[in-house]
C-alpha cells in the first residue's frame, strides 16, 4: 500500500477527484464532519433495546459515557449531567458490521487514483488495509446511514493479498478509524477444477500448470515465513548472525503463531476441501469467505471449528443445475449444521449499505429473524475476533449503536442516529443530498 507521504498526497488527490463528481462546491458532496469524542453521558430513554446477547428490553434505557456502555435496563440510574434522548416507540440496536468489504479502499472504478485495495504481484502479506483507508470516501457515510458502524476492510488481488482491518465508519484518519488490526491474512484460493472458457486462449495444460504453480507459491511462502520466524527468534543467541527484516514474512508471524486466522476466499467444493486440507498441513486457523458450497462439508467445518463469512446472499448459485435459492438458504443450512457463520455484503463497497438486506434475504429463506440480525452484529463480531468490543449491547462494551424507527432488516425502517464509541455521528451523505436536491427540483416545477 502507500507510504505515509504518499498517503497524504493520495488523500488530497482523492478529494480533488471526487469534487469533480459533485455539483455544488469543490468540497465533497455531503462533507460530513467526523464527530468529536463523547464529552458527557448520554441516556437513550424509552426505546426497545435489542441487546442481542440476551432478551430485548422493552421501554428500556441505555446509558453510555466516555465511549462505553454504563448500564442497560428498565429504570436504570441516569447521571444528572447526561444528555437525555427520547426514543419512545423506537428501537436501539448494536452497530451493524460488514464482515468482508473493500470499504475505504475502493471509490470510483473508472478512476484509478481512488483504488487502493490491491498491490501488484501475487504475494503481498505485508499490505495493511488500515494504512490505505481513505477517510474522505463518499461511500462510508452512505454505509453508516444504514447502520453500518464497523467494516472489515480487506485487501484483494493476487494469491496473498494482505491483512484485514476492522475500521469504524467515522474518523479523521485511518489510524483514528481503526478498531483493531490485523484481523487476519487474506488468501485467494486458486480454482481447482478446469472449466473450458471460450474467451480464454489458455489450454487445459497451461491452466493446470498455472494452478499448480500458484499452490506451490502459496506453500513456499508459508515455508519461507516459518523459516524466517525461526531465524529471527534465534538471532539473539550467541553465534547466530542477524537476519535482515523482511516485512512480508514479518506480517505472517501472527498467523504462524495462531494469533490471527487466514481468511480464505473460496466458493466451490474443491476449493474448500483443498483449503481445509492445506490448513491442517500448515497448522493454521482459517475462516472461509464466500463458501457457497460450505454446506456440503458442514461436518468438517464443525469438526475443525472453521467459521464461514457468507457474502452476496442475493446472488445466483454457482452451477446452472442447482436450485435458484441455494445461496439464499445457505445461512439456514449452516446454522442447522452447527457451523459458525456471519453474513457480509459484497467486495464492492457501494453495496455495504445493503448488508441488512442480505441478512433479510436469508431470513426470508429459513433463517430465524434473531439469527439474521445476529449474523450482521454479534456473529460477525465473533467471527472477526472483535466481540469483546462490539456486536451486542452489554455493559463495558463500546457504545457503538443506533436508534432506528423499526427493524433494520426492513427497507422501510430508518436509522435516525448512529453512535460510534459514544460519538454522535454526522448522518449526512451524498444520497440524502441528492434526494433533497431533486425533491426541490420537483417542487420548483409544480410538484407537491
Amino acid at each position: 500500500m502507500k507510504t505515509s507521504a504518499n498517503r497524504a498526497r493520495f488523500a488530497l488527490l482523492s478529494t480533488f477527484i471526487l469534487s469533480l463528481f459533485t455539483y455544488s462546491s469543490p468540497l465533497l458532496a455531503s462533507d460530513p464532519i467526523p464527530a468529536p469524542k463523547q464529552k458527557e453521558p448520554i441516556a437513550i430513554i424509552g426505546a426497545t433495546i435489542h441487546t442481542l446477547s440476551g432478551a430485548d428490553v422493552q421501554g428500556g434505557t441505555i446509558v453510555f459515557d466516555k465511549g462505553k456502555i454504563v448500564s442497560v435496563g428498565v429504570g436504570v440510574p441516569i447521571p444528572a449531567d447526561a444528555e437525555k434522548v427520547d426514543a419512545v416507540g423506537k428501537h436501539v440496536y448494536p452497530g451493524l458490521i460488514d464482515a468482508s468489504t473493500t470499504l475505504g479502499l475502493y471509490e470510483i472504478g473508472s478512476v484509478r487514483g481512488t483504488l487502493d485495495m490491491a498491490e501488484t504481484g501475487p504475494l503481498n502479506p505485508n499490505a495493511r488495509a488500515e494504512v490505505a483507508v481513505n477517510p474522505e470516501s463518499e461511500l462510508i457515510p452512505v454505509a453508516r446511514s444504514n447502520g453500518i458502524a464497523i467494516a472489515a476492510s480487506s485487501p484483494e488481488g493476487g494469491l496473498i493479498s494482505g491483512t484485514i482491518a476492522a475500521i469504524m465508519t467515522d474518523g479523521w484518519t485511518g489510524d483514528e478509524m481503526t478498531l483493531r488490526a490485523p484481523l487476519g491474512l487474506v488468501v485467494n484460493w486458486p480454482q481447482m477444477s478446469y472449466v473450458p472458457n471460450s474467451f480464454s486462449r489458455q489450454t487445459k495444460e497451461e491452466w493446470l500448470k498455472q494452478r499448480d504453480d500458484q499452490l506451490k507459491s502459496l506453500r513456499k511462502a508459508f515455508a519461507d515465513a516459518r523459516a524466517y520466524a525461526t531465524a529471527k527468534k534465534a538471532e539473539n543467541q550467541k553465534g547466530i548472525p542477524y537476519h535482515d527484516t523482511d516485512s512480508r514474512w514479518e506480517a505472517m508471524i501472527p498467523v504462524l503463531e495462531g494469533k490471527i486466522p487466514v481468511f480464505v476466499h473460496a466458493d466451490d467444493l474443491s476449493q474448500i476441501q483443498a483449503a481445509i486440507t492445506w490448513s491442517e498441513e500448515e497448522q493454521v486457523k482459517i475462516v472461509l469467505v464466500g463458501g457457497h458450497d460450505a454446506w456440503r462439508v458442514a461436518e468438517q467445518l464443525v469438526a475443525k471449528h472453521t467459521p464461514v463469512i457468507v457474502n452476496e446472499i442475493q446472488s445466483a448459485p454457482l452451477q446452472a443445475w442447482e436450485p435458484y435459492d441455494l445461496v439464499f438458504s445457505l445461512p439456514k443450512r449452516l446454522k442447522d449444521a452447527g457451523v459458525a457463520f456471519c453474513i457480509s455484503g459484497s467486495s464492492d463497497p457501494s453495496f455495504s449499505r445493503n448488508v441488512p438486506y442480505q441478512a433479510a434475504t436469508a431470513a426470508a429463506y429459513g433463517l430465524s429473524k434473531e439469527d439474521a440480525i445476529k449474523s450482521i452484529t454479534l456473529y460477525a463480531a465473533q467471527v472477526l475476533g472483535i466481540a469483546d468490543r462490539v456486536g451486542s449491547l452489554e455493559v463495558g462494551k463500546d457504545a457503538t449503536l443506533f436508534i432506528s424507527t423499526g427493524d433494520p432488516l426492513e427497507p422501510s425502517s430508518t436509522v435516525e442516529q448512529l453512535y460510534i464509541e459514544g460519538k454522535k455521528v454526522d448522518m449526512r451523505d451524498k444520497h440524502k443530498q441528492l434526494y433533497e436536491k431533486y425533491r426541490e427540483k420537483y417542487k420548483q416545477v409544480g410538484g407537491q
